[in-house]
């Protein structure tokens, strides 16, 4: 960092995201800067949540059953995620299971897989058959913007040892 700025080491890993939030919790209004950098670093990763819910949903469907749609179910689950402290400190963008959809808690994963895919009942009885979702949607949709995503949320994290920093002199 240029001369004048934090405190502290701040660097694009989670040592430097802990030292960061190390230097808000020092803060009188710590509660409300984490709250601020746990915000804008989800904004940073909404547009890779945006590009995987798209991808689930391009996932080609048979039509069959009549229950609730497991490409909407788990587009609905896909959402980005901060946690700043704790035994992991990070962000990411999450697939969470979905319980709710035909007893099928792991959906997203299992869609997801390169090889094998899942077993289901035909129409809730026999015979079993193997299911094969879209290939690896959640971790294509990353692919070419990964680095944009990891830009964008060092900037949020940079953003804040500023704030910080300005504070301090």
């Amino acid at each position: 960092m240029p001369s004048g700025g934090p405190p502290f080491d701040l660097q694009v890993t989670h040592e430097g995201l802990d030292a960061l939030v190390r230097a808000i919790r020092r803060e009188e209004d710590g509660k409300a800067l984490r709250k601020d950098l746990a915000k804008n670093m989800r904004e940073a990763l909404k547009p890779g949540a945006v590009m995987a819910k798209s991808s689930i949903m391009a996932m080609g469907s048979s039509g069959l059953g009549t229950g609730p749609s497991l490409r909407s179910a788990i587009a609905k689950k896909i959402r980005p995620e901060v946690k700043l402290g704790g035994r992991w400190t990070g962000a990411r963008v999450k697939a969470f299971k979905t319980p709710g959809i035909r007893g099928f808690a792991n959906a997203p994963k299992r869609t997801n897989r390169s090889n094998g895919g899942w077993r289901t009942l035909t129409y809730g009885r026999e015979p079993w058959r193997t299911q094969v979702g879209k290939r690896e949607w959640f971790d294509r949709a990353f692919e070419n913007d990964a680095d944009q995503y990891r830009r964008a949320v060092a900037e949020a994290m940079e953003d804040m040892a500023r704030r910080l920093a300005s504070r301090s002199q």
